[in-house]
């Protein structure tokens, strides 16, 4: 069970007193029985009478030329209403993208990586459309292969994408780097002559998959105007909404979206899947069209975290003190863009961790390659920064001879420090405490798998439950990490979300309706926002519609930022809506009463109340046959983008900070390992609801774990060929590999966020990695400088 304490600091912008139910409490999801209970409907649940059943052909092969396509034999199938290959797109538009509109709807007489979209076909039946798609005939002429940095950037290297123009105002030197951030602080040379002792180390950080349960799916429905309602699992409605509509040469008020429930996202759902393909499917054949990805399709139809190589240099004088850090980070992002161009921003720009470090010289890229395409995955490009720079100050703290946590505490930010960018942080940066913290919680008990008088517990050991081992060999480590990660949209994205809230009397009760686009995908933003309305309004009943695009954008579900964003716009709207109704009161009560013109009014358990307490009127009765409706957007103090030569620039919005303390035991002669517990402490500024929070912090610490010791999409890199799309063979922790997560929450405002909440959902997966690397050194003495660790890295016959 998780020991949760709470610090509370500096006060939060609370402008209404406690309400039933209101921020600040622990209420449950409103969709959480159904899913205990397996009623919850997934989008994979949907259905129509009258629908077909969507397929995706696609490549065998990660880079040839298509020399030809033979449809002829799937079309004379029974069953098959429509076979669509690229020449049948609609529209001028056929590339879409988030950043850059790379990625063909279908591929364009060339494929770029293994499992590339070449053909679609839809059917009667699901086993129909799949037989249909596997009579296709395509003639390949394979093509070199690009498939890491040497190959990429050679001077005679194939181009991914021939003829690309420069996105970034030349500062890109080859045609195979997305995108390319530099940052430049201070003098690297001349500090390095004051250090007294120099680290570097060369990183590898694996593939990892966001793993979400409910694959891809979706409905799409034509409509008698032309046009398609499309019901979908998505991260960010208005995004896929933009995407999608040039590519069926449709207006985007003829694309209708309407979130469908979601089985986890972690950042794959952000780009496009199925959406355009079903939509086409549909135009075509005048009939709903459903599409679900199987297990082994979901590996393909998404992005991954990018895979890194990270080299690092740090010195320090011999009392402990930071001198300078030199990093080149380079991250491979497959065949297209994707979120590429941000996901290099966030690497760099927090590529020296939560530290204070005035001399800098960092450079992070992005290459093009024939591997899977990668882009947004939970921590996007802090995650694999945080890995080897936290590697790197366990390094420096015992050539020191210094004690790990007290070295991190000696040089860590708070609020005041400088960033490498420029930015001042502006809002507590409690990384000392959080250290602190983790560092003072009681340790777990040794030996935990002997049982007094008993045998032992074999579940408590490395491997135990595959027999291997009964205890022999096993050595126990103990490992710190600490991280720093933004929180929502940076470098100048027009970062907004929109709420419209409206607030009306049904059966003698006042009741708000609360209208999103946000995609619910499992951060608990439905429950929030109830939660907001019945702290500003002073209601019980709220009802949540159905995310869709016909009220205003809410931004991704990504970015630690729904909470900040759209709970921010909730709050917002409430506001206004409240100031609606006591204008209304003013008007129909103020010449009765003074206090309506003089007092602080507040709406408390569906009454206007003075601050004094005095009840002034029901809100029933004020509103009577009327309702108010509003929609307001909000967005957070702007950003800029880094300069292009030096990286300085106010790039991020907010900083959120998490430590965490790894207990493994290792079996050095068998390398198994056993994460025992992984304890942790993060500021989040206000927690709105502390199960939530709770959750958020443990399933984000729990992916950390994954990618520490299980995790990894493998790619041939002969082939460019995923070798283990499928849960057989990319293993993920069960609940027998998580440990206990006991967690500490801190509560120190952020002045300029709304209730001084501070984004969470990414943070944990930062440090948690690096903490179960840092323990399992600790364990072995091992330097293990590549992720996942596997047994033949710790038993040396790697």
């Amino acid at each position: 069970m998780a020991q949760n304490t709470r610090t509370v600091g500096t006060p939060t912008n609370v402008t209404q007193k406690h309400n039933k139910g209101g921020i600040g409490e622990s209420t449950l999801r409103p969709d959480g029985t159904l899913k205990v209970t397996g009623e919850f409907a997934y989008s994979s649940d949907m259905w129509h009478e009258d629908m077909l059943w969507g397929q995706t052909l696609r490549s065998t092969v990660a880079h040839a030329e298509i020399v030809s396509i033979d449809i002829s034999e799937a079309l004379a199938m029974p069953g098959v209403y429509s076979v669509l290959t690229y020449d049948d797109l609609p529209a001028e538009m056929k590339n879409y993208g988030l950043e850059i509109q790379d990625t063909p709807v279908l591929a364009n007489g060339r494929v770029r990586h293994h499992g590339e979209p070449v053909a679609l076909v839809a059917a009667d039946h699901p086993e129909t459309a799949r037989r249909a798609a596997a009579k296709i005939k395509i003639d390949y002429r394979e093509l070199p292969l690009v498939t890491d940095e040497a190959s990429a950037l050679a001077a005679d290297a194939p181009l991914i994408h021939e003829g690309r123009d420069d996105h970034h105002s030349g500062h890109v030197p080859h045609p195979n780097i997305v995108h390319r951030q530099p940052i430049i602080r201070g003098n690297v040379e001349e500090a390095r002559k004051r250090a007294d002792v120099i680290v570097e180390g060369e990183y590898t950080f694996g593939m990892q998959d966001q793993a979400f349960l409910g694959p891809e799916s979706g409905l799409a429905v034509p409509s008698e105007d032309g046009g398609v309602d499309l019901y979908v699992a998505t991260q960010w409605l208005h995004s896929d909404l933009k995407q999608i509509a040039p590519v069926l040469g449709l207006p985007e008020e003829k694309v209708r979206m309407t979130l469908s429930g979601v089985g986890g996202a972690f950042g794959g759902r952000e780009d496009i899947s199925m959406q355009i393909h079903a939509c086409l499917l549909a135009l075509a054949t005048n009939k709903p069209v459903k599409i679900v990805y199987n297990r082994f399709e979901s590996f393909f139809g998404h992005v991954h975290r990018h895979p890194a190589k990270l080299w690092y240099e740090h010195g320090a004088t011999k009392d402990g003190k930071i001198t300078h850090m030199k990093c080149r980070i380079v991250l491979d992002g497959g065949a297209y863009a994707s979120a590429s161009p941000a996901v290099v921003g966030n690497a760099s720009s927090l590529s020296v961790g939560p530290y204070v470090i005035d001399d800098v010289d960092i450079e992070a890229i992005a290459l093009y390659t024939n591997n899977p395409p990668c882009g947004a995955m939970r921590g996007f490009g802090a995650v694999q920064a945080c890995f080897a720079y936290e590697a790197q100050m366990d390094k420096l703290a015992a050539k020191l001879g210094m004690d790990p946590v007290e070295f991190r505490q000696l040089n860590a930010m708070e609020m005041g420090t400088i960033m490498p960018t420029g930015q001042v942080v502006d809002s507590p940066a409690p990384v000392a405490e959080l250290l602190r913290r983790v560092k003072a919680r009681p340790l777990p008990p040794e030996r935990q798998w002997e049982t007094a008088g008993e045998g032992a517990d074999v579940r408590a050991l490395p491997g135990g439950l595959s027999n291997t081992t009964h205890g022999e060999g096993v050595v126990r480590g103990v490992g710190y990490a600490v991280g720093i990660k933004n929180v929502g949209f940076s470098e100048g994205f027009d970062d907004y979300s929109t709420a419209r809230v409206r607030l009306e009397v049904i059966n003698g009760e006042p009741v708000a309706m609360v209208h999103t686009a946000m995609a619910e995908v499992g951060q608990g933003g439905v429950t929030v926002h109830a939660q907001i309305a019945r702290t500003e309004l002073g209601v019980t009943q709220v009802t949540i519609h159905p995310a869709d695009t016909q009220v205003g954008s809410a931004g991704s579900t990504s970015a630690s930022r729904q909470t900040y964003m759209t709970g921010g716009a909730v709050k917002n709207t409430c506001e206004a809506v409240r100031e609606a109704l006591l204008e209304m009161g003013r008007r129909k009560n103020g010449s009765y009463h003074p206090a309506w013109a003089h007092a602080e009014l507040l709406l408390e358990g569906g009454k206007i109340v003075t601050d004094g307490g005095e009840v002034l009127a029901d809100i029933a009765d004020i509103l009577e046959n009327e309702a108010i409706d509003l929609e307001l957007e909000f967005r957070h103090r702007p950003t800029v983008a880094f300069d292009l030569k030096t990286g300085q620039g106010d790039g991020h919005v907010q900083y959120t900070f998490a430590a965490h303390r790894a207990v493994v035991e290792v079996d050095t002669e068998l390398g198994l390992v056993k994460v025992v517990e992984l304890a942790t402490a993060q500021d989040v500024g206000k927690a709105l609801n502390m199960l939530s929070v709770v959750g958020q912090i443990q399933g984000g610490t729990t992916q950390g774990l994954g990618v520490a010791v299980m995790e990894e999409i493998i790619v041939d890199p002969k082939t460019a060929k995923v070798r283990n799309p499928s849960f057989t063979d990319y293993l993920i922790p069960t609940i027998l590999d998580t440990p206990t997560i006991p967690v500490d929450v801190l509560e120190l405002a952020d002045p300029n966020a709304p209730y001084g909440l501070r984004g969470l959902g990414e943070a944990p997966t930062l440090s948690s990695t690096p903490a179960v690397l840092a323990a399992i050194r600790n364990a072995t003495g091992l330097e293990l400088n590549k992720t996942p660790i596997r047994p033949e890295a710790l038993t040396g016959t790697l």
